[in-house]
């Protein structure tokens, strides 16, 4: 076991054996942000027992050195996501407050969810004297009310990728992420630079360079783009400022997140003939033909990965086991998306979630027709069903 890489899946909580031979060093600690909400609410119990052990497997048989090398370069730089994740989440200075709590059952839940709060009940906290975790978590100011976010005239306040903060004089303010993360950034941005030196995919080489430029800058559409051309690569990575979940505020900022995966060649054979029914799927949509005006670009792939490594958002609470990205509609009129199905994390889920509520709700004559290869089906083509439309 390697004690820096536990992983959580859904309900299901799993370690994930090191493929660096060590860990990377801990990122150095911010200082304290603004005191926590002390709102009343309900305390929450600590509940490990909703999480399972798992280890995630897989095969770097076909993986040249340089590949290897390239592995552990973009773990290092997901774990600078995963820091700046837990600031966006919790707040500067969450390492000294976990060492606060010690080294018990209520620092391990802490950590399954980026803070006192059970991310699978709600939110509650479960750490006496925190109160309840601000909706916008730490992308605006704690005391700032929706009505005056509204009334605030400021440019790119709905964007995915800055702060709400006060100025000196306490009106509020946009900070852009790259320009509060800059040092962090700068610090990851040259690790993808140094993996892309390594890579023997051109293709994905470009990617990695274009995303190195979108840490520091903000600007992913570049970036996206070019992951679309990257599909026959044997490892991959998937890092950035993403999805806008944490901010149940106002569902506007992105958060930090990463996967590390490697491609299984042979499932992904299996999955290639059904991406030719695709533009069907988009044409047989059950919609007036109005809504079918914009079509998805044809570029869509649909291929199946192993994890190596979770960061931020991803790994917060529940474990995703498919994704469909990018986000960017332009991108998506122009090129489609992929569809990334994550293997060895839907195994967990299947063995560790759905034999179990099977072995209660399904006759046991029926039992066997509950397969793995059913569950990944059904994964999937949910997947499909979201890179429909526009």
């Amino acid at each position: 076991m390697n004690s820096c890489s536990y992983l959580r899946l859904g309900g299901v909580f799993f370690f994930l054996a090191t493929v660096t031979g060590g860990c990377a060093k801990e990122p150095q600690q911010t200082p304290q942000a603004e005191p926590l909400s002390s709102a009343t609410v309900a305390m929450a119990e600590v509940r490990p027992e909703v999480y399972a052990d798992f280890p995630l497997v897989a095969d770097l048989s076909r993986l040249s050195d340089a590949q290897r090398q390239m592995i552990v370069l973009m773990i290092e730089a997901s774990q600078i996501m995963d820091d700046l994740f837990w600031r966006q989440s919790f707040g500067d200075g969450y390492q000294g407050w976990l060492s606060g709590i010690g080294v018990d059952a209520t620092r391990n839940f802490a950590e399954l969810n980026y803070g006192p709060w059970d991310r699978l009940d709600d939110e509650k906290p479960f750490v006496a004297g925190v109160g309840a975790k601000p909706l916008g978590a730490r992308f605006y100011p704690t005391d700032m009310s929706k009505e005056e976010f509204e009334a605030a005239d400021l440019d790119g306040k709905t964007g995915l990728y800055s702060f709400v903060r006060r100025d000196a004089g306490g009106a509020l303010t946009i900070v852009p992420y790259h320009v509060e993360y800059a040092a962090e950034l700068g610090r990851a941005a040259d690790l993808l630079r140094q993996a892309a030196n390594l890579a023997e995919h051109e293709g994905f080489a470009n990617y990695l360079r274009l995303r190195a430029a979108a840490l520091v800058s903000d600007e992913y559409r570049k970036s996206d783009m070019a992951w679309m051309d990257v599909k026959t690569n044997p490892i991959e990575l998937v890092i950035g400022a993403i999805e806008s979940y944490e901010d149940r505020l106002f569902g506007y900022r992105a958060a930090y997140e990463s996967y590390v995966l490697i491609k299984d060649m042979d499932w992904s054979e299996r999955l290639a003939r059904f991406v030719a029914f695709l533009p069907e799927l988009q044409r047989g949509l059950p919609v007036a033909d109005a809504y079918k005006a914009e079509s998805p670009g044809t570029d869509s792939d649909l291929n199946a990965y192993d994890v190596v490594f979770y960061a931020g958002h991803s790994n917060a609470g529940s474990k995703t086991i498919a994704i469909n990205l990018p986000n960017d509609e332009q991108v998506q009129l122009a090129k489609g998306t992929r569809r990334l199905q994550l293997k060895n994390a839907m195994q967990a889920k299947f063995e560790k979630i759905m034999l179990p509520i099977a072995a209660v709700l399904i006759d046991e004559t029926q039992r066997s027709h509950v397969t793995f290869e059913s569950f990944f089906a059904n994964t999937m083509f949910h997947e499909v069903a979201h890179g429909l439309g526009i």
